[in-house]
């Protein structure tokens, strides 16, 4: 069994309406697949975290490392991929396109061995995972508070338990969001903020102190992701467990926020961080120091299939008589082709999400969805 090509898909809806958050604005949906080959038509996918077209090109620049190689042999493809491009970069792009690609590599493993990825990571502890609904971005034209508001008492009224909130735009009007939210929604919801590291030190500690009345289960990017030192002093100065983690690449990026408990809860992204085989790694490095895993998820069925077989293997704290089940991450803002590119959309059910039990992540894929959703301008 060996490769034979690796093609990507580049897909793209343009937004009506534009929303944003404190870091970044989207005017458009863009996302990346990866399709891997093998000689006897065994096909995986994955996916990248982050702009599509760079992520493309970064993605055919690791072919040539891996075509004619046998696709079961993951860390050894992983290993080579990133020693190749090492010297440009141990973070950031070179990191999530090898994401995808190794993403498709435990896909076509799980299909050849006959077993979903979650067997190959261990086994299965659970079969659904609870979800908690991410939105509420800042929206062109529309009173943010109001509209904060009402989107999250409708993820309520559709089952979500636990909804996560878009903040990082300045500290008395992010109080209002956090204020009429938690009004919506009532007191027994459970309820996240995400700053998208759009705060200074101050402002975090600040908004941290003033939010916590509002009983936030945690405070996501308080500050910029490089700046370990910021994270302690925020988790140190205010009463909300902090999170971060979905912008540090690798066992490498992950052992000093570990190490110096910069966070209480990490988020790797599967299509980002390294892929399943970087993603088992932290995870077990979380396990030493007794630090919560959160994936975060953001993009198409096929992330959400790759997240949910992590999920299902994740191992229970053992430590506790009632462990904390991991929960996911599931975006709720408009993208016409997040389910769209699989035969059998992973929705939830009164904000529960089922595993897929097939072979590799489970999943098949709408080619035809593929077609309508192509880039125009490649």
């Amino acid at each position: 069994m060996k490769v034979v090509d690796i093609r990507t898909h580049l897909l793209e809806h343009r937004l009506d309406t534009a929303f944003e958050s404190a870091s970044m604005r989207f005017d458009r949906r863009a996302h990346v697949l990866v399709e891997v080959i093998c000689d006897d038509g065994t096909v995986g996918w994955g996916e990248c975290l982050g702009p599509a077209k760079p992520n493309a090109a970064i993605v055919e620049a690791y072919k040539g490392f891996i075509i004619g190689q046998n696709p079961l042999e993951t860390e050894k493809i992983w290993a080579v991929c990133y020693n190749a491009l090492r010297d440009q970069g141990q973070r950031g792009l070179t990191v999530t396109a090898l994401s995808g690609i190794d993403i498709a590599l435990w896909d076509i493993k799980g299909k050849a061995l006959g077993v979903p990825v979650s067997m190959l990571l261990g086994g299965r502890w659970r079969e659904k995972v609870q979800a908690y609904a991410t939105g509420s971005f800042k929206r062109d034209g529309v009173d943010r508070v109001e509209d904060n508001a009402s989107e999250m008492a409708g993820h309520a009224a559709a089952g979500f338990d636990r909804m996560k909130v878009k903040i990082g735009f300045g500290v008395e009007e992010d109080l209002r969001v956090i204020r009429a939210v938690r009004e919506a929604i009532g007191p027994d919801r459970r309820l996240m903020i995400d700053a998208n590291h759009g705060y200074t030190v101050a402002e975090a500690v600040t908004l941290g102190q003033r939010a916590a009345e509002y009983d936030i289960d945690w405070f996501e990017e308080p500050v910029v992701p490089e700046q370990l030192s910021a994270y302690r002093e925020v988790r140190a100065r205010q009463p909300i467990p902090v999170a971060g983690g979905e912008t540090w690449h690798t066992r490498w990026g992950y052992r000093e926020p570990l190490e110096t408990r910069a966070v209480d809860i990490i988020q790797p992204d599967l299509c980002g961080v390294g892929g399943i085989s970087e993603a088992k790694k932290i995870a077990d490095l979380a396990t030493l120091y007794g630090i919560r895993l959160v994936p975060h998820v953001w993009g198409t069925g096929v992330q959400i299939a790759a997240a949910l077989q992590f999920m299902a293997a994740m191992v229970p704290d053992p430590v506790r008589s009632n462990p904390v089940e991991p929960i996911m991450e599931f975006d709720r803002t408009h993208n016409p082709f997040r389910q769209a590119v699989i035969t059998t959309p992973i929705e939830h059910d009164n904000g529960w999400v089922s595993i897929p039990n097939a072979p590799g992540l489970g999943i098949e894929i709408n080619r035809d969805a593929l077609r309508d959703f192509a880039m125009k301008e490649v």
